[in-house]
């Protein structure tokens, strides 16, 4: 499905990957780990085109997609939900949805049930400003924005970040819920390990704009990770 090999990204003369690869397969989860200012973010950013890499390949679904525009990985299949969820505070929920339409064909322009079975409390807040939402219903409004696109690869950017434990379940759970459906991969980026863990069908751990450790779930060492985060 995705296939990032060697990459490597500047900003300016400051370089934030490292030879970078990472792969993620219809029907899993692959998490990334790691600690702030590891070039996590960098890397998301570079698999949805929103910084262009220097070296090295990203190719998704056996298409070349390293020198695509952003609106362009969207219509491709790519939906990121970004860290701090920027949505449109002064949109109503409905609107926000609503601006998940734009990479779909007209025929494919409404709100599927499976939005608001999967995060109903929006259903009861259609018509609310998105700025009067708590952080983790915005959260759950921005993974259900990015899921109105009906991606094949969902990219999610720390998630649990600044959320309340309940809610962080039900976004787990919506996640257990889109994996299990085999439709799409997905590529969590996380700093909370136990949720990382519980979720991951495969993991890798960044330092320093590198990817230092990586394998599936079964070949996970636990204690190596946590201190590899603690660092």
């Amino acid at each position: 499905m995705l296939n990032v090999q060697s990459i490597d990204l500047y900003y300016g003369a400051a370089q934030a990957l490292r030879g970078v690869s990472l792969t993620a397969e219809i029907g899993q989860v692959t998490t990334v780990l790691g600690r702030n200012g590891v070039g996590k973010t960098s890397l998301l950013r570079a698999i949805t085109g929103r910084e262009p890499i220097s070296a090295g390949s990203i190719t998704f679904e056996g298409r070349d997609i390293a020198r695509l525009k952003p609106y362009d990985r969207a219509r491709a299949g790519i939906a990121f939900v970004p860290q701090g969820r920027e949505i449109f505070p002064l949109l109503s929920v409905k609107e926000n949805l609503e601006t998940g339409f734009a990479p779909l064909k007209r025929a494919d322009r409404y709100i599927p049930d499976t939005i608001f079975d999967l995060f109903p409390v929006l259903a009861d807040m259609l018509n609310r400003r998105g700025g009067d939402l708590s952080g983790g219903q915005q959260q759950q409004l921005a993974i259900a924005r990015a899921l109105i696109t009906r991606p094949r690869l969902l990219v999610l950017d720390e998630p649990t970040e600044g959320i309340q434990p309940s809610i962080i379940k039900d976004i787990g759970r919506a996640i257990l819920f889109l994996r299990s459906q085999g439709t799409m991969a997905i590529v969590l980026v996380e700093q909370y390990f136990d949720f990382a863990r519980e979720l991951g069908d495969r993991w890798a751990v960044m330092e320093r704009g590198q990817i230092v450790m990586s394998g599936t779930k079964a070949e996970m060492d636990a204690e190596a990770v946590l201190k590899r985060l603690a660092v």
